[in-house]
């Protein structure tokens, strides 16, 4: 049973080694949360030995998507991608949002949430495709920017072959210098791109041109969950990546670390597109449509 999730302005979780505490905000709420909503929230899993500060979240509770915290990624470095949309995705009413794919005169067809924008992705409009002028569409504000902290998505991963599900970071202008502490890095808190029970953690620095660099896990297996959702999480520090798979840490890296502003990501992707410009037999011989059930995100502030 879920309740509807107070906005982050409104209240603060604690987390101490003794486990989780709710504290109210007095200049917002001098009541604070009845014992009822306490006993029914989803406490976050958030790291031991810290006391942690909520700064956004979204709960999913309400009737229509919250626009003012998230965008669509129509666009990948310059291009209109033909399968990313605006309507493989639903609220159901009891606090999720479902992201799916579906197939439609033989192509498939997902969505990806960005609360934020790479500015290399959209492409310019064409009446400023001229000398002297970038290449670039126009730069647009992000809805939420947030860098270190604590950064967590409650999930139940997709059941079908052929598409990807993931919960990452990226920055507006990664690659743009040779520094990724200044230029930024793609975080992937928690990648999923088969069906047997595997995610795992990747990070990507200098663009995606000759400069880019990257590292990963390796593949992370998930524990048996009785209702299938699974909680990934995020610690960035200014001198490290802590990764963390339902409530244990599985990977480790203290470098590069970005020490800019980056947005959030809640995508899918249909496989083959990219490479061969069609879905892969994967896609093809899945059952669809399929989904990406999210529960909440929620991001966090460590309390000095």
């Amino acid at each position: 049973m879920r309740h509807a999730y107070a906005p982050a302005g409104w209240a603060f979780f604690l987390a101490v080694s003794t486990g989780l505490a709710w504290a109210e905000d007095p200049q917002q709420s001098p009541a604070g949360p009845s014992q009822q909503v306490i006993a029914e929230r989803m406490p976050s899993r958030l790291p031991p030995g810290k006391q942690w500060k909520l700064v956004w979240s979204d709960e999913f509770d309400g009737p229509e998507l919250d626009r003012g915290k998230w965008g669509f990624r129509l666009h990948m470095m310059h291009q209109r991608h033909k399968t990313w949309v605006e309507d493989a995705w639903y609220l159901d009413g009891k606090g999720h949002l479902v992201l799916t794919v579906y197939e439609k005169d033989g192509d498939y067809f997902t969505s990806q949430l960005q609360t934020g924008a790479n500015f290399m992705d959209r492409p310019p409009d064409s009446s400023y495709t001229q000398k002297f002028v970038w290449p670039i569409a126009e730069l647009e504000p992000p809805r939420f920017v947030h860098k270190y902290g604590y950064y967590e998505i409650r999930c139940k991963l997709p059941t079908q072959p052929g598409w990807w599900a993931a919960f990452w970071l990226q920055s507006p202008c990664i690659g743009a210098t040779l520094d990724p502490g200044d230029s930024g890095v793609e975080i992937d808190i928690m990648e999923n791109f088969t069906r047997d029970g595997i995610i795992s953690h990747n990070v990507h620095t200098g663009g995606y041109g000759k400069n880019r660099k990257s590292k990963g896990s390796g593949p992370v297996k998930l524990e048996a969950s009785p209702d299938g959702f699974h909680t990934f999480g995020l610690l960035w520090t200014p001198a490290e990546y802590v990764f963390y798979t339902d409530g244990r840490e599985t990977w480790r890296i203290g470098e590069p670390i970005s020490h800019r502003e980056q947005f959030i990501l809640v995508s899918a992707e249909c496989m083959g597109y990219r490479r061969d410009g069609r879905p892969s037999p994967e896609l093809e011989a899945a059952k669809v449509p399929d989904e990406f059930v999210v529960d909440y995100v929620r991001v966090f502030d460590e309390v000095p």
